[in-house]
């Protein structure tokens, strides 16, 4: 691996940063919409995911088809993907988009926010599983301690008790506790899998600018996802009921809008920022730099949300860092052997 470039450190510290604000913004923000009143989760699923439309001015200025020059292997002449292919890719990362965010949204409803950002961690070790499936990922006894230790991180959040009524101010029965845990396992699996999924179609597309190429994964991947949830907004009935939710809405209606206004641009800003690191590095690494995180959401959980960090859930959050720092120290060696 050769010395890398300054320009190339900047792009990394950029996308990191937008990951790190987008993501804790938007799960704070989802948090905040159920807890002062909102009750739609097809509505929640939407605003993951329909601010798209921010990215489209781009291509008015750039030429989306702007190729550059490359030696990568991976994009050797007849490799390239055809129009088919890359609509699969679309249609195939759409569908898992619209069913994780969905997962997402019932996870946020029935969990503390901390809760759910711990049991998010797990996206690690599945990113892990499906990049060495997918991705040729080897494992190496760091790596296999990092999928552990984020394994019992999440475990232990949910075989804790009186779990179901760590949040003070809205305590929920255990069968909805279960359901939000298990909904948040799944869609992390799902963001994993997605997030493989964009490694592989980069890796096709290596002779376009990088800009170019993650915003058309993103809008074509998101519209796709956004046209599935629409039709479960409306087929569920949900719709009729937004007018009343925005009335009693607890911070009034200027903040509901707002409320779902900001949470669409943070988490489209959240995306721009992985699908950058997956293009520039890899999904396993992308997933690191989410991970990162971890411990922004329970603290700013605790002074917005009241949500209690009692000890199980601390030793919880230990464990998440140490996986993280597992597979940090890991990649450290990796480099280190390369060069």
């Amino acid at each position: 691996m050769g010395k890398r470039s300054w320009l190339w450190w900047v792009r990394i510290s950029v996308f990191s940063a937008l990951v790190l604000s987008g993501q804790a913004s938007a799960t704070l923000l989802g948090r905040l919409y159920f807890q002062e009143g909102g009750h739609s989760k097809w509505l929640e699923t939407l605003v993951q995911i329909i601010g798209f439309p921010i990215l489209l001015p781009y291509f008015f200025f750039v030429d989306p088809k702007m190729r550059v020059p490359t030696d990568d292997d991976n994009v050797r002449d007849g490799e390239q993907l055809s129009l088919y292919g890359r609509m699969m890719f679309f249609l195939v990362s759409g569908v898992i988009l619209a069913a994780g965010s969905m997962l997402f949204s019932v996870g946020l409803l029935y969990l503390p926010v901390s809760t759910f950002s711990l049991i998010s961690a797990s996206q690690l070790a599945f990113t892990a599983i499906f990049a060495y499936f997918l991705n040729s990922q080897k494992f190496t006894a760091l790596t296999i301690n990092s999928i552990v230790v984020l394994t019992v991180s999440s475990i232990l959040l949910v075989i804790q008790p009186n779990s179901a009524s760590s949040n003070a101010t809205n305590p929920i029965s255990s069968e909805k506790y279960a359901a939000g845990f298990v909904c948040t396992l799944l869609a992390s699996a799902g963001c994993a899998l997605l997030f493989n999924i964009a490694q592989l179609y980069f890796q096709k597309v290596r002779d376009r600018t990088p800009i170019a190429a993650i915003f058309e994964y993103v809008i074509y991947e998101s519209a796709i996802a956004t046209a599935i949830v629409l039709v479960g907004l409306f087929a569920s009935g949900e719709w009729r009921m937004l007018r009343q939710e925005m009335e009693l809405f607890g911070l009034g209606k200027l903040s509901y809008v707002m409320t779902l206004t900001w949470t669409a641009i943070t988490w489209q800003v959240c995306t721009i920022g992985v699908g950058g690191l997956i293009y520039e590095v890899s999904s396993v690494f992308t997933n690191v730099i989410s991970a990162l995180g971890l411990p922004i959401v329970p603290v700013l959980a605790m002074v917005f949300f009241h949500d209690r960090m009692d000890g199980v859930k601390a030793i919880s959050m230990v464990l998440a860092i140490w996986g993280f720092l597992s597979y940090v120290y890991q990649q450290y060696l990796d480099e280190n052997c390369a060069k």
